[in-house]
């Protein structure tokens, strides 16, 4: 690759993570993600042990990269500072949990479902422990729905299939669905680990989705469309394609 990011780009990326940084700082007070402690113990263990063949696979591929392209590097930090920042950009939905962007799905365009893994990953880490958002023993679970589940399910089943639509569909619902994936995974982790008394797992699933699609799909809608804009930017200022096939 002959061109990176233009003095411009760089900059406004440097600007993309002190925002968002600001943003999580002013918002520590309300908690995202699945809160610390909020699972069952045999909860938070199950969904750490789902994650972990997914890190390995991640940290190599992101060893790979940098080893093959250093190139890249500076498209791993916008890709990982967009998940850092949109993930902070929360509204308060159910008891433990809250809506908010992803950012996952640049990731998963540009690199993979694997590689956002990590990205994701490091995001909430440093959620976790910086400001309290989210936690330590439901990393694994937070991790599954983000970071890993949300990006495997928008890859497989949208991003390949329609490689040979227009580019702004296959972008938009690539991050649209990476989104909307991400809670339909958490909604499925709390109703496993907090079952209805009288309807059971069904009718804890339909309580919580309910509740989640009221802001969630609006999000999922408008970061669909963000990601348009920043991808169509990305392809015009690169002379190579820079996407995963």
């Amino acid at each position: 690759m002959k061109k990176v990011l233009s003095k411009k780009w760089k900059l406004g990326l440097i600007a993309l993570l002190v925002l968002g940084s600001a943003q999580v700082v002013s918002a520590a007070p309300m908690q995202m993600h699945v809160m610390e402690g909020f699972l069952p113990w045999q909860w938070a263990l199950f969904w750490w042990a789902v994650a972990l063949p997914f890190w390995i696979i991640g940290i190599r591929q992101v060893g790979a990269i940098l080893r093959e392209q250093p190139e890249k590097r500076i498209y791993l930090g916008l890709a990982g500072g967009f998940i850092f920042v949109l993930s902070a950009l929360k509204i308060p939905s159910v008891t433990g949990s809250s809506s908010h962007p992803t950012g996952t799905g640049i990731g998963t365009m540009l690199f993979g479902p694997f590689v956002v893994g990590i990205l994701g990953t490091v995001a909430l880490i440093f959620q976790a422990l910086l400001v309290a958002h989210g936690g330590i023993s439901t990393l694994g679970a937070n991790a599954m729905s983000m970071a890993i589940g949300g990006p495997l399910i928008a890859y497989y089943l949208v991003w390949r299939p329609l490689k040979n639509s227009p580019f702004y569909v296959r972008v938009f619902m690539t991050a649209f669905v990476a989104d909307l994936a991400t809670y339909l995974i958490t909604t499925t982790q709390l109703a496993l680990a907090f079952p209805d008394p009288f309807s059971g797992f069904v009718g804890s699933w339909l309580k919580f989705a309910g509740i989640f699609a009221v802001t969630q799909i609006p999000l999922a809608i408008g970061e669909g469309i963000l990601s348009v804009l920043i991808m169509n930017a990305l392809q015009s200022n690169t002379e190579q394609e820079l996407v995963q096939a």
